[in-house]
């Protein structure tokens, strides 16, 4: 099974179990039905936007800074300056 489909069959999943509580199909009590149900998606999208957020901020912290990355990644550029300028084209 591919990722896709593995996300695909999680997402029916999750929805079909809301969909049930959300249409008092599982039995619960008045006040959680009332309650707590409706606001279960906006929870989830809260609660998926703050782990986003703290993947991307732990991912800013613990950076390292590759000084060979960059020389290579400089000596690609004048490379490509270079193959650009014998094209014809003005890159500068």
């Amino acid at each position: 099974m591919t990722r896709a489909q593995q996300t695909i069959s999680l997402g029916l999943l999750v929805s079909s179990l809301y969909l049930a509580l959300f249409l008092e199909l599982i039995p619960l009590p008045p006040l959680i039905q009332q309650q707590i149900v409706p606001l279960l998606p906006f929870w989830a999208l809260v609660s998926f936007g703050a782990l986003l957020l703290f993947r991307l901020g732990w991912g800013i912290l613990t950076f390292n800074d590759v000084p060979e990355a960059h020389k290579e990644l400089m000596q690609e550029i004048d490379l490509a300056r270079a193959d650009l300028r014998n094209m014809g084209v003005d890159v500068d």
